[in-house]
């Protein structure tokens, strides 16, 4: 058993290759194999957001905090709000972020396989993340 503290692992600037706007993330988990579960508390200021990206075992959403934004390709972005959770099928392309004023917070649950949880692609336009 391992037991992390609250307060006790730094926040991390998310990578701005996959990111857009001003984004952290505090780790959850990272379990080791032969698990596969990953998970992170992302906090995305007004505008912040991923880059579209898929997750080969797909990916589960909670929001905690704040209201956003979430779109699949070729669809209008949605409005996710504190306790909404969405669930993206494995290798459908998406992104997700903070609204245009507000900012947003979710837990974000994903699986490694083959040593990777996520492939990122192309950054969101602003067209894509206007609608």
């Amino acid at each position: 058993m391992i037991i992390h503290q609250a307060g006790s692992r730094a926040s991390i600037r998310a990578n701005p290759d996959y990111f857009t706007g001003d984004v952290w993330q505090d780790p959850i988990l990272s379990a080791e194999a032969p698990a596969r579960l990953q998970a992170l508390s992302v906090h995305f200021a007004p505008g912040a957001r991923t880059a579209w990206h898929t997750h080969p075992l797909g990916q589960t959403l909670h929001v905690t905090q704040g209201a956003g934004l979430i779109c699949l390709r070729r669809e209008a972005p949605q409005v996710i709000r504190a306790g909404d959770t969405v669930w993206i099928p494995p290798n459908v392309e998406h992104w997700h972020g903070a609204g245009p004023q507000t900012t947003m917070t979710h837990i974000a649950m994903q699986e490694a396989m083959d040593g990777g949880a996520a492939t990122w692609l192309e950054q969101v336009s602003d067209a894509d993340y206007g609608g």
